[in-house]
């Protein structure tokens, strides 16, 4: 499955799928679709081309995610030389990731985001390789998971019990669709910036938090392009043309499943590059991801090490992020390894904000947090941060997603 060739529209513009709205309860996994009776969240989006010619950023949601009710995927992902990479993991890392959930069932879901980052970055590599020099695209990416779980971390309340999805499993991924994962010393593992760090929230209980990241031993893995590695090939733009037949193969119809109310949530968060992740708890800016630039010190070892040179803060003198998706042509030295953190809800848990690196090159992580803390509305959240940055004079494109915990909106309002 997922082995024909992706088409896109010949608008150079990056095309997220056009956002609607069920007038129930369920979504039935269709893909950037609101539900008017979710009542476990609220999501919120705004995008602006800013100063640049074209729009190169993409975002998804899916809510309910994985067939369980008051789940969620969210996604931010900034395209750089090109629209391709970017308008493609918008329309499908959510269904590489519900593949790496049924094909693992037993896998953490760290491990399940880095082995589906991995797999994602072959399958753009390799759609640039048979553009013929047509494609040479990447993207940086922050994604976030919101997880209904047992105290163990599994999900026993579905039958049969699996790792989030009450639908048919689908077939193994082949030796080549298989990542070599590791937790190498090179991959940072502290908060970047001046504010509030996901480690920041590990040391607190009962609010557990805490941070796993993927090394970077994976330049070998990375050289193998080819193979049967996954892809679906729909494409991300109502305006796009296409025939392929794995046009939503992840909307179902089956009964979505209610999780006990007891259960905990817990949020997973990976990202590969600047596009960053900051969660509000009790009105202060916990960041869950971390900022891939060749200005960092560990990430700039990592791509000497690796027999490359860091030149004005950018790869081999190119490419200022260190870790992308795609980007096919430095992949020795790009690599596509996730961060990733884990962490598990509260009561003090209020919002959490995705965004490209246009919001945060002019703001800070408490900034964006002071900016929409007491808006109740996901949407005019979104659209304020936006317009803040686009004030500020943000130089890039700009995509901001928000969600909002309901169960926090009345103490924060």
């Amino acid at each position: 499955m997922h082995s024909a060739t992706p088409r896109f529209s010949d608008s150079p513009n990056a095309r997220s799928k056009s956002i609607t709205t069920a007038t129930g309860v369920d979504t039935f996994g269709i893909l950037n679709q609101h539900a008017v009776g979710n009542t476990a969240y609220q999501v919120g989006v705004f995008e602006d081309k800013g100063t640049r010619r074209y729009m190169e950023d993409a975002h998804s949601f899916v809510v309910d995610y994985a067939g369980v009710r008051g789940q969620g995927f969210f996604a931010v992902f900034d395209g750089h030389a090109g629209k391709h990479a970017a308008e493609w993991c918008g329309e499908h890392f959510h269904e590489y990731l519900l593949e790496a959930l049924r094909a693992a069932p037993s896998s953490t879901i760290p491990d399940v985001l880095n082995e589906t980052f991995h797999n994602v970055d072959r399958r753009i590599s390799r759609m640039c390789e048979e553009s013929e020099g047509k494609i040479h695209s990447g993207c940086t990416a922050v994604t976030a998971f919101l997880r209904i779980e047992d105290a163990d971390g599994q999900q026993s309340f579905l039958t049969p019990p699996n790792s989030g999805s009450v639908s048919p499993p689908a077939p193994a991924p082949t030796d080549d669709t298989k990542s070599d994962r590791s937790s190498g010393s090179d991959t940072p593992s502290g908060d970047s910036g001046e504010e509030t760090g996901a480690k920041d929230s590990k040391a607190k209980k009962p609010k557990k938090s805490k941070s796993t990241s993927s090394g970077s031993r994976i330049a070998k893995a990375l050289k193998n392009l080819g193979g049967n590695s996954s892809a679906t090939v729909t494409p991300t733009s109502p305006t796009s043309a296409s025939t392929a037949p794995e046009a939503n193969t992840h909307a179902s119809s089956s009964p979505v499943v209610s999780p006990p109310p007891s259960l905990r949530r817990v949020l997973y968060s990976a990202n590969a590059g600047d596009a960053r992740g900051v969660l509000c708890r009790a009105g202060k800016a916990v960041r869950l991801t971390y900022d891939h630039k060749g200005s960092d010190k560990q990430e700039a070892k990592r791509i000497v090490d690796a027999g490359g040179f860091v030149m004005s803060g950018r790869v081999n003198g190119v490419l200022a992020v260190t870790r992308s998706l795609g980007d096919s042509s430095m992949k020795e030295f790009v690599v596509g390894s996730p961060y990733t953190t884990e962490t598990e809800l509260c009561e003090d848990d209020e919002f959490l904000i995705l965004a490209c690196d246009g919001l945060w090159d002019v703001t800070g992580d408490q900034g964006a947090i002071d900016l929409i803390r007491h808006k109740e509305d996901a949407q005019e959240a979104s659209q304020i941060l936006v317009n803040h940055a686009l004030a500020r004079q943000s130089n890039d494109n700009v995509t901001v997603l928000v969600v909002r915990f309901k169960s926090s909106m009345a103490r924060s309002g």
